[in-house]
């Protein structure tokens, strides 16, 4: 990886090995608050989700939460491995050629930045799918998926995200040091494998939030029709319900945490203009707050901590929707037509559609 003319290492070619940037961009102050920050949220979160997991006897829940579980461990192992580098560069203020002549240093950290930046995204396009089969298809999602098999597809999300990390090891895209120096990332360029690397990144992470969005808004919509037609069935979905609330929300800050840097990549490697040194850390800075909002939504959006915080509301009645009467009624009048629209019939097709739905969620109760 030296090049030709200097031998200098390329991770060295595009910059000089020191850097001035406005401290206010790149500090050691806000490296360190952001990183205990998320690594202390992200092991509370953590702790929460280890003991939901031994309480629950659900099957479909213990499911959600090991998906849950790989993404906290990513979030914690992303902020760990990156925090503990920039942190370090701003404390000794190292200089990269002295200890890392031949770029494996900085090569590790891009393939970090580059692997617990695609994670979150894929695990969130992963769980949004699972949650389609277990609503939409609920026999399916019942007879396939176990506890070893939702191992085994973080850990296929896991493989999957290195192997793309890998790339520039093998000559597609370049790992080199960026202003202001603290951090190692892929070569945002509009010439050759740079550009290929570029908006494969990119497109695998936009693609991953369109996938979320998609299925998640299907998903959305069949359990509100599910939840108004009847209580029985109600009861029986408040842990999708609450699933789904999470899922949305984890949804919704992928979106706005890492949209704007996707965006950015492939409109500056399409646009062939230069890089845009300001923005980019703006945007690298911005998405890397999805590794602090992430655990908040599993340690705060629980049915548990809606009874601490309205303890006077009546809880006896043992569903989501019923406490919210006024709304759930509202939902019912404007589903109710969808879910007897059949002409020539009256009774038979709801009695059908509740049949089903019975017989669908028996197969997923413990």
């Amino acid at each position: 990886m030296n090049s030709s003319q200097n031998n200098t290492a390329l991770c060295f070619s595009l910059n000089s090995l020191r850097f001035k940037y406005p401290p206010t961009i790149a500090s050691i102050y806000y490296s360190s608050i952001f990183s205990t920050l998320g690594l202390t949220s992200n092991l509370i979160a953590f702790i929460v989700l280890l003991k939901s997991f031994r309480r629950t006897n659900n099957g479909l829940r213990s499911s959600f939460l090991i998906f849950l579980g790989g993404l906290v461990i990513t979030d914690f192992m992303g902020l760990l491995v990156t925090g503990s580098i920039v942190v370090s560069y701003y404390v000794t203020n190292f200089n990269w050629r002295e200890i890392d002549p031949h770029c494996h240093f900085c090569n590790f950290m891009g393939m970090s930045m580059v692997f617990y930046g695609l994670c979150p995204l894929l695990l969130g396009a992963t769980m949004a799918v699972e949650r389609f089969i277990g609503i939409n298809r609920p026999f399916a999602r019942s007879t396939n998926m176990s506890k070893r098999r939702t191992v085994n597809m973080v850990l296929m999300v896991w493989f999957s995200a290195g192997c793309i990390a890998l790339l520039p090891l093998t000559g597609i895209g370049s790992y080199h040091i960026q202003i202001p120096g603290s951090w190692c990332f892929f070569n945002i360029s509009s010439e050759g494998t740079d550009l290929a690397f570029s908006l494969l990144f990119s497109l695998v992470g936009l693609m991953s939030i369109f996938t979320s969005f998609l299925l998640n808004t299907v998903s959305v919509v069949t359990l509100i029709r599910v939840c108004c037609g009847g209580d029985r069935t109600q009861r029986r979905r408040d842990h999708e319900v609450e699933m789904m609330v999470q899922l949305i929300l984890i949804m919704t800050i992928a979106s706005v945490c890492w949209c704007p840097l996707l965006v950015f990549i492939a409109h500056t490697g399409l646009s062939g203009g230069p890089l845009q040194i300001k923005y980019l850390l703006v945007w690298i800075r911005l998405a890397t707050w999805n590794q602090i909002l992430d655990p908040w939504v599993y340690i705060l959006f629980r049915r548990a901590i809606f009874k601490r915080i309205f303890p006077r509301l009546d809880w006896s009645k043992g569903s989501i929707m019923s406490l919210y009467p006024s709304v759930r009624e509202t939902i019912r009048r404007y589903t109710k037509a969808s879910l007897t629209s059949n002409p020539g019939s009256s009774e038979t097709p709801e009695t059908t559609t509740t049949t089903v739905t019975d017989l669908s969620l028996n197969s997923l109760s413990p």
